[in-house]
């Protein structure tokens, strides 16, 4: 894991920041999740997040490029370019039917594969656990992303925007629940799931053997949730035809 910001006063900020992004989260965000999950048809809730993964595999292609990831940059675009054109601009996956694999990459990972140490955790307001590194690359991702080329005046682009956001807490709403089981410290539980997350998406699921890296959960159940965390974010980014997450918000 990379180090913590070493300072007693940043450790404050981490865990002030956590608890103010959680308090926002449980009295706006999850409710209007969950009012959404409920009342929405699936297949309504189904078409607009594989619309919304259709524009993400846009994001998936550039970096898969400059991961130097040809075939799977190449899947990307068929699956753009299938799903825009027989699945009616990303509503219906039929790219995923067709044998091409859904991807998930983004500029963090690319700066991680270029080399580039993650830096310190920390927590970004409303946005959650980050690191130095992929601050940065959520910026080159915000940069390539289309949706943020629309004319940001217009209802339109703020109308997806705030749907997109919906859709992607609705997705993580199974996370929260095993994250309230949790009986550790729920900011340690989130900051340990995170860089675990992201170290697997790096390495494509295959994170070499590190023995540096501890887990000190506070007893064995614990350590089971964890997992199960994990385990729920690793199925919503390999599964197209559920909503995607993500990554970010408990």
């Amino acid at each position: 894991y990379p180090p913590p910001l070493s300072s007693a006063a940043s450790d404050v900020y981490k865990r002030q920041m956590y608890a103010f992004n959680d308090s926002v989260d449980k009295a706006v965000l999850r409710p209007v999740a969950q009012t959404y999950k409920d009342y929405t048809p699936d297949v309504l809730q189904t078409g607009i997040s594989n619309f919304f993964d259709n524009i993400g595999d846009l994001t998936n292609m550039v970096n898969n490029l400059l991961q130097f990831k040809v075939e799977n940059a190449v899947s990307d675009f068929g699956r753009v370019l299938w799903n825009s054109t027989v699945g009616i601009f990303g509503l219906i996956d039929v790219a995923s039917n067709m044998g091409l694999q859904k991807h998930d990459e983004d500029f963090g990972q690319t700066l991680a594969v270029w080399g580039v140490p993650d830096g310190p955790y920390f927590v970004l307001p409303l946005l959650g656990p980050s690191t130095i590194r992929d601050t940065v690359g959520l910026v080159g991702d915000i940069y390539v992303d289309p949706l943020f080329q629309i004319e940001k005046e217009g209802n339109v682009y703020w109308g997806l925007v705030i749907l997109r956001f919906i859709d992607t807490r609705a997705d993580l709403l199974s996370a929260s629940r095993v994250l309230e089981e949790a009986a550790i410290d729920p900011y340690i539980f989130v900051r340990d799931a995170y860089l675990q997350h992201r170290r697997n998406l790096i390495y494509d699921g295959n994170p070499p053997l590190d023995e540096s890296m501890q887990f000190d959960p506070a007893s064995d159940a614990d350590l089971q949730l964890e997992l199960e965390l994990e385990l729920e974010l690793e199925v919503q980014d390999s599964t197209p035809d559920s909503p995607a997450a993500p990554k970010q918000m408990p």
